[in-house]
């Protein structure tokens, strides 16, 4: 990780656990908003208006925090506007990497070897772990943003003046129940199977995967329409999508999530399928990235061998 800007130790999976063993996720600094005239977000300082061509975002296309951010690109039709640079899926000694492995690009703005050269840029004493996604002004040379839930409602209404959509991925009327349901989502699912992964204590580990399990068998209940919300896509379903098809791939054998898989949910597994047949979604799935990416943890399995399959996520994305 980064100290004072310099890299200092190995990456590592788990920076911190709480007294109980549970893996504690580290808080994202960077929190300014892109805004249609500029002016100021709910955070952080204005100067970021929204333009053609002004801004990158760096994602891995493992993680699925940047991946909440790459399908809210596509939907919101700002593909043109936004490009986007794909790190190595492979988590090295010194976290995340450009180039090197087939899809992944090098870094076009700076020509970095590894992520946490383009943090130190933005802040030359930071400290902490570099995180995707990022999203970077090229026209001031800063970062705007690496936290993905900001970044996924910045592109839901912050570009509006240069591709207008009648969609919104946060409708006012469905704000307090969006934001309800989004804090279980969090916890108990996207973050919770790494909590279940990533526990240093057998009690933190059933905590957790109890959270899994109980939270998608309330999903499967819920899913009575199209979407979690009935008939509207929302940010919520693409919260949801990212950890679900990941799930059977890479949580239900290396996080030990493994009580049931998604194929076995038939609501949430024609769900995943109906969002993944959105236009655009597809292109931000890749699973030899996604396996290849999570398998290479070292912490959770030291030869670094990829098991093959499971056959029906295959057969899917085909």
């Amino acid at each position: 990780m980064l100290v004072n800007g310099k890299w200092t130790t190995d990456w590592q999976p788990v920076q911190k656990a709480d007294e109980q063993g549970r893996f504690v996720r580290q808080v994202s600094s960077f929190r300014n908003w892109i805004t249609p005239d500029g002016s100021a977000g709910p955070t952080g300082t204005g100067g970021f208006r929204a333009e053609a061509g002004r801004y990158r975002l760096y994602v891995a296309l493992i993680c699925p925090w940047a991946s909440r951010t790459l399908i809210a690109r596509q939907l919101k039709g700002l593909a043109g506007l936004i490009p986007v640079t794909v790190l190595n899926p492979t988590l090295g000694a010194q976290g995340w990497e450009f180039g090197g492995y087939p899809g992944a690009q090098d870094d076009p703005l700076f020509g970095s070897t590894y992520l946490h050269e383009v943090y130190s840029r933005a802040d030359a004493d930071f400290t902490g772990r570099a995180t995707v996604p990022v999203l970077w002004d090229m026209k001031q040379e800063v970062m705007v943003n690496n936290e993905s839930a900001d970044i996924l409602r910045m592109f839901d209404t912050a570009f509006e003046g240069l591709v207008p959509s009648e969609h919104r991925l946060y409708p006012a009327d469905l704000a307090d129940r969006i934001d309800a349901l989004n804090t279980r989502i969090y916890d108990l699912l996207n973050n919770g199977v790494y909590k279940a992964g990533f526990a240093s204590s057998q009690a933190a580990y059933d905590e957790a995967n109890e959270g899994v399990f109980a939270l998608l068998d309330e999903l499967e209940g819920m899913l009575t329409g199209d979407f979690l919300f009935g008939d509207r896509l929302t940010e919520t379903d693409i919260r949801t999508f990212v950890t679900l098809i990941r799930f059977d791939a890479a949580y239900h054998g290396l996080f030990k999530t493994n009580r049931r898989q998604i194929a076995d949910y038939p609501r949430l597994q024609a769900y995943m399928e109906r969002i993944l047949r959105l236009p655009g979604v597809r292109e931000t799935v890749n699973m030899d990235h996604i396996t290849r990416g999570y398998y290479s943890i070292k912490a959770l399995n030291p030869k670094g061998i990829r098991p093959a399959g499971p056959a029906h996520i295959e057969a899917l994305l085909a």
